[in-house]
């Protein structure tokens, strides 16, 4: 009898918690892009979180292998999928915590676990640097991949006709084009087709990347020391690509967010789905980042580029079709960002400063925001440096240990128990990244700066 009772006083509890909402906080929340939709199935979990997680980031994997070297680049990789799949968990978990109450947001969270003030404190900033630098990183990317295509197409062409020079300043802005028709969507739900074709296009890019390495095969006089000749450069160089390293695994971001699309009862709760979505991604994820790395250092060694497909020149068919790909790809991961971003900007507007929720609010805020990563992207396309930089400086908090410290904070683990342990442990490896990652990255981005004309 007891164990019926639960789920009906659950019910209750749910019911009653959605009838305290005004007939207006309802038709906000209607409104608003995270919540408006709940109705999604369990694979879209799947192909959002690899659209979210498998970024370019993947093609500087070999680059950063370089400059780990063997040992430390493979313990590296593997430690960091076991570590960020295990505070992916936790989020999940974290997601429905309290009986009728769901975790829509990453600050909700941090919210509950930190309080009100606090919480906001310590999520938004961390969480605006990763969703604004991922989105200003992906359009350089988008633009730089156009330029790539551009230019490989090219130089295949026989007949002698050279084809016009074209800044890279307007391949960002024909990239850019395409969000200011997609960033109106609505919601995350309205995304998922181009969500999906972004997953298939990471799995294609990513297999044409080690696959067109391994037709190549090893190269003459292939070197495994440090790319670096100096002490501090091999340091530094290390340090950055820390930083490279947690920036790909950066879905963290977005999960609670994902998550909240997926439909709740007290006899199904979301997380059932939602994991099961986050376990197909992990293999995903995984079939991508490995081979791209291993077989991409192994491959071409210390002389690899920070974009494994700009090592590869040939077949020009094949490398020009795998950089429309990542193309496609970057215009799916860039939506799934800026969904967040969008939704605390007009929760900002609607909720605080009380502006009617309409199409064309939506309209000019989105457009603003396109606008804006556009022109920071056009300003400072440094893309190696960048990854390093904002990697270690947000990724590392909210991907390896903000996720740890809310639940040692929400659950208190036995001390010295398992759990306990093995949070400390994900957060000393956090913190130690969230330090020295930023140092390397920024040296890079002077070491760019010094040879860089501006809207070149």
């Amino acid at each position: 009898m007891m164990g019926t009772q639960a789920p009906s006083d659950l019910q209750n509890y749910n019911s009653k918690t959605v009838d305290e909402r005004s007939a207006k906080e309802k038709a906000i929340d209607d409104w608003l892009p995270i919540t408006s939709s709940r109705n999604a199935k369990w694979w879209y979990s799947a192909f959002h979180n690899v659209t979210a997680m498998v970024g370019a980031g993947v093609l500087s994997l070999p680059y950063a292998m370089s400059n780990l070297g063997w040992g430390p680049g493979v313990a590296v990789m593997v430690l960091s999928w076991i570590i960020t799949l295990y505070t992916l968990w936790q989020m999940v978990e974290m997601h429905e915590m309290v009986p009728g109450k769901r975790f829509d947001r990453y600050h909700e969270l941090g919210q509950h676990a930190f309080g009100e003030k606090l919480g906001l404190w310590i999520v938004v900033p961390q969480q605006l640097v990763v969703e604004v630098g991922v989105d200003i990183v992906y359009m350089v990317t988008g633009g730089k991949s156009l330029y790539k295509f551009h230019e490989l197409i090219c130089k295949h062409r026989k007949n002698g006709h050279h084809c016009k020079d074209i800044k890279l300043t307007y391949f960002i802005m024909i990239f850019a084009s395409a969000h200011f028709v997609l960033s109106h969507l609505p919601n995350f739900n309205s995304i998922s087709g181009v969500s999906l074709a972004a997953a298939v296009m990471s799995l294609s890019y990513s297999t044409i990347a080690w696959g067109a390495s391994v037709k190549k095969g090893v190269q003459e006089g292939v070197e495994y020391g440090y790319r670096a000749h100096t002490t501090p450069g091999k340091v530094f160089n290390f340090f950055a690509s820390l930083g490279d390293v947690a920036f790909a695994y950066a879905g963290h971001n977005v999960v609670l967010e994902i998550q909240a699309t997926i439909p709740s009862t007290p006899e199904k709760p979301s997380k059932g789905p939602m994991w099961r979505g986050v376990v197909v991604a992990y293999i995903v994820v995984a079939l991508c980042y490995f081979p791209v790395a291993f077989i991409g250092y192994w491959m071409f060694g210390n002389s690899v580029e920070d974009n494994i497909l700009i090592t590869l020149e040939n077949p020009t068919w094949l490398i020009a079709m795998a950089n429309m790909f990542v193309v496609v790809h970057v215009i799916g991961s860039y939506q799934i960002y800026a969904m967040p971003v969008f939704d605390m900007i007009e929760t900002v507007l609607v909720k605080k400063l009380m502006f009617r929720p309409t199409w064309y609010l939506r309209f000019f805020t989105r457009n603003v925001y396109v606008a804006f990563t556009m022109f920071v992207a056009i300003t400072f396309p440094f893309f190696g440096g960048l990854l390093g930089f904002f990697g270690g400086f947000a990724f590392a908090p909210t991907t390896y240990f903000l996720p740890c410290i809310m639940w040692l904070a929400i659950y208190k683990p036995k001390k010295f128990s398992l759990s306990w342990i093995a949070n400390w442990i994900c957060i000393i490896l956090g913190v130690l990244l969230m330090v020295i990652a930023p140092i390397g990255g920024l040296r890079q981005i002077i070491i760019q700066a010094k040879t860089y004309k501006f809207y070149s």
